[in-house]
């Protein structure tokens, strides 16, 4: 059995990698939204990211004992040192894109959080009680769009189901358990995600039922980001989101 503390400090980490890797795409519609309240929504989605981010960062951290910082876990690692799930680096596309990325996470992490909150691990349920509060408006908005969209216009219930159908294949990935969760679930600390998909799923068709979509058909599922195997948008994305920091290393704000 691996140290515990190394299971947990990996476990922080990709709750830490998945908040923050989300919260630049959802930053990317600042000025770009359709709408002015809107483009506050986005953009406030994305705030309440990176401060789940700086939060499990902040405790990967300590738990590493390396005297880093979470600055240092966001900024200075490269590609294949990123854990998140591929479905969070899918680009921004057109705001029905957007809008079924959020929909299939908010969706997930509310279960998702809603079990880590009991966690043996006093920080983990603690920062899982403070996301759950945040994860639930983003459910409700990530809803909300998916019905005015799939019960719109021809056009915007044609943009929706193609968004849905196009992101179908990185869901699988979110109820994937390797050996970090399957031995800190036998501590109480981990979550059992592959317990969550049928609460998942039955709430997404309802979502999709009172927005007149239809459910995409099962297919090959992508995978590997567990390993730090992702996509191509990756790469391009800690371009910019590092530069300052490998720039100037050393530069204070």
């Amino acid at each position: 059995m691996a140290d515990l503390n190394e299971l947990k400090y990996t476990y922080s980490l990709r709750l830490g990698d998945d908040a923050w890797i989300l919260s630049h795409r959802l930053s990317e519609w600042c000025s770009n939204g359709p709408f002015l309240e809107e483009d506050l929504a986005l953009t406030n989605l994305a705030l309440d990211l990176i401060g789940r981010a700086q939060g499990f960062y902040k405790y990967a951290a300590e738990l590493e004992g390396k005297g880093k910082t979470e600055d240092d876990l966001a900024y200075r690692r490269n590609e294949r040192q990123y854990f998140n799930h591929l479905l969070v680096e899918m680009p921004n596309g057109n705001f029905a894109d957007t809008i079924a990325r959020q929909l299939y996470v908010s969706v997930f992490e509310y279960y998702f959080f809603n079990e880590l909150k009991n966690s043996s691990d006093e920080t983990f349920a603690a920062l899982a009680a403070k996301t759950l509060k945040e994860v639930k408006y983003h459910m409700a908005h990530a809803v909300d769009w998916t019905i005015r969209l799939g019960d719109g216009t021809e056009e915007s219930h044609w943009k929706m189901q193609r968004a849905l159908d196009s992101l179908w294949m990185y869901t699988g990935e979110l109820f994937e358990m390797d050996e970090v969760d399957n031995e800190l679930l036998q501590q109480c600390i981990a979550v059992d995600v592959i317990a969550l998909k049928a609460k998942w799923q039955e709430h997404i068709e309802r979502v999709l039922k009172q927005a007149t979509l239809k459910q995409a058909e099962d297919a090959y599922m992508q995978t590997g980001s567990r390993k730090g195997i992702h996509t191509e948008h990756l790469g391009h994305m800690l371009g910019d989101m590092q530069y300052l920091q490998r720039a100037y290393p050393d530069a204070k704000w």
